[in-house]
């Protein structure tokens, strides 16, 4: 089974203040998908992220923030607002997929998840299990859910591939981002900035703090933590950037690709 992960920042404009869609990325990569799923018969589960849809009204409503009580209805309204928005950008990006003859099906993880201090501690995969069984492919995407301790909290896409791949015992993870791999410093910023084909810990970048895009989710250092922790289960990750036409494709096909594998395996038994 692949668990594959499409970024807000290929899917959508992330910098925007605005919900703004990428729709040839997203045009794309359904051909892409629906290519490698013509000749392949694995079990595929999607996980994208919200981008613009989400991050800035997270941030304006500081969920996951500690609130007094006279806020609690105004935390609520950012709650529902946040729900919407990711929900219209699911609808987006199912539709494409579906237009694409691919039986994807959304299982919004706000109403499978619960958190406790902004981690997911409770969920209930019963119906993803289900239609793996019958041959569709859930999607689910970054969300708010209610949390034990703080009330609600942002769930990142990058959490949720975590949980799932460990729970639904993954064969591979696959993450395309907006960036070629894993650096040891912010190529955005950094010409020097050095790809790493393999990765095995946060200790090998040299500037920690530019790695970090200011996002709700922690950006490509909160990418790297989950994935760092998948590798201690013995589940591979590789990291392509989804933004070049035929990454995810080659990285579905297991074709070779510019990117970043993260494993904590010795590199000749990869």
């Amino acid at each position: 089974m692949i668990v594959l992960k499409l970024g807000g920042s290929v899917l959508t404009n992330k910098n925007s203040s605005r919900a703004e869609i990428n729709e040839s990325n997203l045009s794309r990569l359904s051909c892409e998908i629906s290519r490698f799923l013509d000749n392949n018969d694995e079990d595929l589960v999607i996980v994208h992220g919200v981008g613009s849809f989400g991050h800035p009204l997270a941030k304006e409503y500081e969920i996951g923030e500690s609130f007094k009580d006279s806020e609690y209805l105004y935390k609520q309204i950012g709650f529902v607002r946040i729900e919407n928005e990711v929900k219209k950008l699911n609808f987006l990006v199912c539709e494409e997929l579906i237009n694409e003859g691919i039986p994807v099906i959304a299982v919004p993880a706000s109403t499978i998840f619960t958190a406790s201090n902004k981690r997911i501690s409770q969920a209930n995969l019963d119906k993803f299990k289900q239609y793996l069984e019958r041959g569709y492919v859930p999607i689910i995407y970054g969300d708010v859910v209610l949390d034990d301790e703080l009330e609600m909290a942002v769930i990142s896409g990058d959490q949720i591939i975590q949980y799932l791949a460990i729970n639904l015992n993954a064969d591979e993870v696959i993450l395309g981002t907006d960036v070629d791999g894993v650096y040891n410093k912010n190529p955005k910023v950094y010409e020097n900035a050095y790809l790493y084909e393999r990765f095995s810990s946060l200790d090998d970048l040299d500037v920690f703090e530019d790695n970090i895009n200011v996002d709700v989710t922690g950006g490509m250092v909160g990418k790297i933590r989950e994935l760092l922790y998948l590798a201690d289960f013995g589940i591979n990750s590789i990291i392509v950037n989804a933004n070049i036409e035929n990454n995810v494709y080659k990285a579905l096909k297991q074709e070779k690709v510019t990117g970043t594998i993260i494993s904590k395996e010795e590199l000749n038994e990869i």
